[in-house]
């Protein structure tokens, strides 16, 4: 090639050739991490430009390089044509390499048709350059420009594509080959040119010392623009990436926030308000025809009884177990907490509403094996409620409720199992609710009254005592029985106001007889389980007795066997407590339990109460009923305690009693539960006679 070689333009075309391998790398990045459009678009446009710069200069300062004889004027319209022509390629480069996966196609026929498009820049610049004797556009020569420039184009197209995923952005790395790249990218070029004008003797570099000027000012304004637009670009990028850590410090927060309010944090399972939100939209798709929606609640049996022995923690680490291993059968999205050991499951698409008994099944099943708690083998089964729409519900409420009220009567059937919520289990929560709400106002509105049912002496029948007995008769429903309003209240935690009630009416019977001159007796006054736990009963109780002005001996409490055995060591303190304010205690439905003589003796209470099981027997004839009797009383009377019977309702019972010396007898047979009123007549005839 006939010319002049000029070795600092070379190495201005490397360096331009780096930059621009290293500016494709990183726009190419760039696009890929971009996630809104208009940033995207951004990316592409400053990108595209900087390439197109860039391959512009390297073709313009390449062949003042190794320029041809003597360089005359320069063609400006070529010299835009050729610009037009880096800047489409440089956007063709991003455009091809902008993909998750760069498949074999898109690659061989992206690089053929931008080496087609480098090809025209090259074109373009030799012919810009006006070169004397003109440049040889021949058939083979321009064949192989496209061979050289489409194996440039696909080895770019590569080394973009392989940087484009953000772990594999290292900056030592993406140099090193930017560097290679700019040698192919010179070596390309000089070969390029080469097959334009062949090979000849190259003049030194002083036969044209204005392309050295020129292709050097182009040179420094190439490489300035594109260093300038990649430190420009690095500077937007860190202030956008420390925005967006702001931000996205802020959304972290507010999605924390947003879970927490959403979810129980103990199992991590939704809470009641996102449960109601995934109903509706749920419900909707069932209105819509896609499958059949039916609801589960769950509740743990014998979780309150873990929680109370082993403590809390022990409790909570049960329920994460719970509701890891319910979550294994449901989808999670469709399980929530409603709180303490409650759980509600949202069945979706189903086919029929068996698949949802089917699950239910299921459930029993996967809980009937043990869960390990530090080192301890615990076990929870569930009572399950099914409700199906839209036959129990329209509404996320109605759905919910009935499927309460339907493991209600799962837990009422013998728990471990599932209902189907039923018309006539709907007027039975119907009723606990208005029985429950009633008891919030029964204190104040009146409606709660005391009946005494009279206990007897066992050999002469005088009236010795009686037991005070609660009755509510509601507004609505009439009177209620006291099994019904009082299972309601402990329930509903009302037992405690109502226990306090019956305290303070009784102490306040017992003072009006006595202001009145009437002869009054002992009066018994039952405890429930939730009411002899409660803390400072017992000086509640004597202030009560003492603002009346009545001795706490004419006061006596009963507690069921069973409800004593339940814990017995406490039972043994609250007692001894309660002995110490001057109360004395009877254990009722003795025999119905499993009381040990050690702790019976530990209890060192007043009386024992016969079960009316044991004594209703005694009509049915045979030894064994009578036995019992009195082996109890022989027991009692060897411990120093009272014996009282309790449902006697025919003579021969009383009759038995008698000869066997129990000490009192209680029932029908003698007198039926009253109110004060008739009561007080009672004691009248009996003080009279």
């Amino acid at each position: 090639m006939v010319g002049s070689y000029r070795l600092s333009l070379e190495l201005f075309s490397l360096v331009i050739g780096s930059l621009i391998a290293y500016q494709a790398i990183d726009a190419t990045g760039r696009i890929a991490a971009s996630r809104l459009a208009v940033h995207r678009w951004i990316w592409y446009g400053v990108g595209g430009w900087m390439i197109g710069v860039g391959l512009w200069s390297v073709h313009f300062v390449g062949m003042l390089a190794w320029l041809p004889q003597e360089a005359g004027a320069f063609d400006p319209v070529l010299s835009v044509a050729s610009g037009l022509a880096a800047l489409a390629v440089g956007l063709g480069l991003l455009w091809v390499a902008d993909c998750p996966s760069l498949g074999r196609l898109r690659w061989l026929a992206g690089s053929l048709a931008l080496g087609v498009g480098v090809a025209f820049i090259h074109m373009f610049s030799e012919g810009a350059m006006h070169v004397a004797g003109g440049t040889r556009y021949q058939p083979k020569v321009w064949l192989w420009w496209v061979l050289l420039c489409t194996f440039g184009v696909a080895s770019g197209l590569r080394l973009m594509h392989a940087f484009r995923s953000r772990a594999r952005r290292r900056w030592g790395l993406r140099a090193s080959l930017s560097v290679a790249m700019g040698a192919l990218i010179c070596v390309l070029l000089e070969l390029s040119t080469r097959l334009s004008h062949g090979s000849g003797t190259v003049l030194p570099a002083e036969t044209s010392p204005g392309a050295l000027w020129l292709g050097s000012v182009v040179s420094l304004a190439a490489v300035l623009s594109m260093g300038a637009g990649l430190a420009l670009s690095e500077l937007v990028v860190r202030l956008y990436v420390r925005t967006q850590r702001l931000s996205g410090s802020l959304d972290q927060l507010n999605n924390q926030l947003h879970h927490l309010a959403t979810h129980d944090p103990l199992t991590g399972l939704p809470n009641r308000h996102l449960l109601a939100e995934r109903m509706e939209r749920a419900l909707a798709r069932a209105r819509a025809g896609h499958g059949h929606l039916a609801v589960l609640y769950i509740d743990l049996d014998g979780f309150k009884t873990i929680n109370d022995t082993l403590g809390h923690s022990f409790g909570d680490e049960l329920l994460r177990g719970v509701a890891e291993r319910l979550a294994g059968v449901l989808h999670i999205d469709s399980l929530a907490r409603m709180g303490g050991d409650e759980f509600v499951a949202v069945l979706q698409h189903m086919r029929s509403p068996d698949s949802a008994l089917r699950i239910a099944r299921q459930l029993i099943g996967l809980m009937q094996e043990s869960f390990a708690v530090r080192g301890i083998e615990l076990r929870v089964t569930p009572s399950i409620g099914v409700a199906f729409h839209p036959r129990d519900g329209e509404s996320v409420e109605d759905l919910i409720a009935h499927a309460d009220a339907a493991m209600y009567e799962a837990k009422d059937g013998g728990r471990n199992g599932y209902r189907c919520y039923d018309a006539s289990m709907r007027e039975r929560a119907v009723r606990v609710l208005t029985i429950q709400r009633g008891l919030q106002t029964a204190v104040e509105d009146g409606s709660l009254s005391l009946h005494f049912q009279p206990k007897h002496c066992g050999n002469t029948g005088a009236l010795v005592g009686a037991e005070a007995l609660l009755r509510w008769c509601h507004p609505e429903l009439g009177a209620v029985p006291p099994l019904e309003f009082i299972t309601v209240a402990e329930r509903s935690g009302q037992i405690a106001r109502l226990g306090e009630w019956v305290i303070r009416e009784a102490c306040r019977q017992l003072r009006e007889w006595r202001d009145r001159g009437l002869s009054t007796v002992r009066i018994a006054i039952n405890l429930s389980p939730l009411q002899i736990q409660q803390t400072g009963l017992v000086d509640v109780a004597a202030g009560i007795v003492g603002a009346a002005g009545l001795n706490t001996s004419q006061i006596m409490f009963e507690v069921t066997e069973s409800m004593a055995m339940r814990d017995a060591e406490r039972t043994t303190a609250i007692l001894r407590d309660f002995r110490a304010h001057g109360f004395e205690f009877a254990i009722d439905d003795f025999g119905t339990g499993y009381s040990s003589l050690a702790y019976l003796q530990k209890f060192q209470v007043r009386q024992l109460k016969i079960d009316q099981f044991f004594v209703q027997a005694l009509d049915e004839g045979g030894h064994e009923p009578r036995a019992i009797i009195a082996a109890i009383i022989e027991l009692a009377h060897t411990l120093g305690m009272e014996v009282v019977a309790e449902g006697v309702e025919t003579a021969g019972q009383a009759h038995v009693l008698r000869e066997l010396g129990c000490d009192q007898v209680q029932g029908y047979l003698l007198a039926r539960p009253m109110p004060a009123v008739e009561f007080e007549r009672h004691c009248l005839a009996g003080a009279a006679a």
